[in-house]
């Protein structure tokens, strides 16, 4: 960043538009089109949508975290704030005891601002919102309130690239750092495995909504990230993710596009239940995922699991 430059997006977002915008976030829980299942209930009225959250803030846990990728994570650690449940049913999720089964405590939204300015003054190096597609009118109303604290570091939005451009674009200038999944370079793996029926598609317009915002991720001085757009893409057994094809068209969007190709995939919750998925994936698998994204042009990689 340039000398003098705010270190956060929203910090230049006018107050009453900052305050529209919360207020068009909440609009969308009324018949919920905040993802692109479109539910349709009123989760202003405690209707509960596909994602099994009303109008209350679900959070699991927070605090700063160093698990994740070197750019977000530097000396102090990623902000990182845990939601409850999730737009998406992978039956391979990690952290399904959080996304599926609903693990978490509900908070009010003055909660919420106040693990943002902790987690600042604990020397966060971000604001990391992980999963936060179904709970984004929350977070962006406590982020409000925060502001008004002092809260003044970048906001990453975690979340599993399944999204609404219409509420994307209610984000524009509030998020600085977007972390989607690109999980499936195809639409029937996407609702064999995540129970959406056009996840590529609706995948693929919003990295490019993502780029179109905060383009190429970009590094201060030490290394941390301030802005952009960083993909991450699990690899799956028997190239059910669909590799070549997503390394291909983020290699469209920018060949400068960072990119963690993730090694770790394990069978967890009911992924044994599908034969193709039931084992995890082998060093072959892994290296053959890595050498698409370089052959597509990519040369971002994160280097924890390619050993660069």
């Amino acid at each position: 960043m340039t000398e003098g430059e705010p270190s956060a997006a929203y910090l230049s977002l006018p107050a009453n538009l900052l305050a529209g915008r919360v207020r068009a976030l909440g609009e969308l829980m009324r018949g919920c089109r905040l993802c692109p299942r479109v539910c349709g209930v009123d989760r202003l009225a405690g209707e509960l949508g596909a994602c099994g959250v009303g109008a209350e803030v679900i959070v699991s846990n927070y605090g700063p975290h160093f698990g994740e990728e070197a750019p977000l994570v530097g000396r102090s650690g990623s902000g990182t704030i845990f939601l409850t449940r999730c737009n998406l049913k992978c039956i391979f999720c990690q952290n399904y005891d959080i996304s599926q089964l609903g693990h978490g405590s509900t908070a009010t939204v003055q909660a919420l601002a106040d693990m943002m300015v902790g987690l600042q003054r604990r020397g966060c190096h971000n604001i990391n919102w992980v999963t936060p597609t179904h709970q984004a009118p929350m977070l962006v109303a406590a982020l409000q309130l925060a502001l008004d604290r002092g809260l003044r570091i970048p906001i990453v939005y975690n979340c599993g690239g399944y999204e609404s451009l219409e509420a994307l674009r209610l984000l524009d200038g509030i998020v600085d750092i977007y972390m989607p999944d690109a999980k499936y370079g195809d639409n029937p793996v996407g609702k064999q495995l995540s129970g959406v029926p056009d996840y590529w598609d609706r995948n693929r317009e919003a990295l490019a909504e993502m780029h179109r915002q905060v383009g190429d991720l970009r590094l201060d001085a030490v290394g941390i990230a301030v802005r952009g757009l960083l993909v991450r893409h699990l690899v799956l057994p028997t190239g059910l993710a669909g590799t070549q094809a997503v390394m291909e068209y983020l290699a469209s969007l920018s060949r400068e596009t960072y990119v963690n190709v993730m090694a770790q995939y394990r069978p967890q919750y009911h992924a044994r239940e599908v034969a193709a998925i039931a084992r995890p994936i082998t060093s072959a698998e892994f290296r053959e995922a890595v050498a698409m994204a370089l052959r597509a042009g990519l040369h971002r990689l994160d280097e924890r699991w390619t050993g660069r």
